[in-house]
């Protein structure tokens, strides 16, 4: 019992950024969360966190330990939910939100079947490419991808995602095939226009002899777009290559529609992940949504379709 306080006590004080925010939202005197981590951090033999009196910053060990730390209480909390739910259905309104273009083909298809088997559940599920304030606009879950920026939300990973370079084999056939990444110059690169929100540009992870680390260029050409969509259309047609995400091109990539490029220098992929706001009881409808997901991600077919 106490290792477990000691890591809810860690999730609390890590998401929420402060001791006292913690220890008020479980009742408790901030000296009792100071103990926890205290005696957590030296059963671990590892600092966790750097507190000062402003504030407080996980280390690098800390920034890794948060996560497995929310999975198991998640999987605890699912767990629980589990027995003591018993022959409850889950019911009331569920709220979820997810960026558009991944929105529209890999939740809005799940939200029916999500539904047929909790017919008590009633469903809003918006789709906007800009990052909702899932507790300040009342959403129960968010669907994301990409990295995480530092919040107070709650992340479960639920599947990876990597950027790819891809064009059609018919656009290869006339134009050829870069060999590494600094080739892509000779190339029509389709990209995000300047005003999109992908600033950093297209990364590659640079194999050893060379260096090993990840590189981000800006590949030009004759044809640019503020909307991936659009972007994913054209390379369909063959008017050059593109990078996109594997939960965009994937089912084209098997069905022979789309040839991946420059895969030995593909940057580590990222996440896809479910956040929603810091609860001590998640609703029942939220847990199963999540775990819905999760189930349909971890199937490879999934995402050829």
């Amino acid at each position: 019992m106490d290792k477990l306080k000691q890591l809810e006590s860690f999730a609390s004080v890590a998401t929420r950024g402060s001791l006292t925010a913690a220890a008020k939202a479980e009742g408790v005197a901030p000296a009792i969360m100071g103990r926890r981590l205290d005696a957590l951090e030296e059963r671990l033999g590892v600092k966790l966190l750097v507190r000062t009196t402003r504030r407080i910053t996980l280390t690098h060990e800390g920034s890794a330990f948060l996560e497995d730390c929310q999975r198991l209480l998640s999987d605890i909390a699912n767990a629980e939910a589990s027995v003591s739910a018993g022959g409850v259905k889950a019911s009331g309104h569920l709220r979820i939100t997810a960026p558009a273009g991944f929105g529209r083909r890999h939740v809005a298809p799940l939200v029916p079947k999500f539904r047929e088997l909790h017919a008590d559940v009633t469903i809003s599920l918006n789709l906007s490419d800009r990052v909702v304030d899932l507790a300040g606009e009342g959403y129960d879950c968010a669907v994301r991808v990409g990295d995480l920026p530092d919040s107070s939300l709650v992340s479960v990973r639920l599947a990876d995602n990597r950027r790819l370079c891809v064009a059609t084999p018919q656009y290869l056939k006339q134009h050829g095939t870069p060999q590494h990444p600094n080739e892509l110059s000779k190339f029509d690169c389709l990209t995000l226009s300047s005003d999109a929100s992908q600033t950093r540009g297209w990364a590659f992870r640079i194999p050893k002899p060379e260096g090993g680390e990840v590189v981000h260029l800006k590949p030009g050409g004759p044809l640019d777009c503020s909307d991936g969509q659009v972007l994913h259309d054209w390379c369909l047609a063959g008017y050059g290559i593109a990078w996109r995400s594997t939960w965009e091109v994937e089912s084209e990539i098997a069905a022979g529609r789309l040839t991946e490029v420059l895969a030995e220098f593909a940057a580590p992929p990222n996440g896809i992940y479910a956040v929603f706001p810091q609860r001590k009881h998640l609703p029942l409808r939220v847990r199963l949504w999540i775990d819905f997901l999760k189930h349909n991600y971890s199937q490879p077919e999934f995402w050829k379709t």
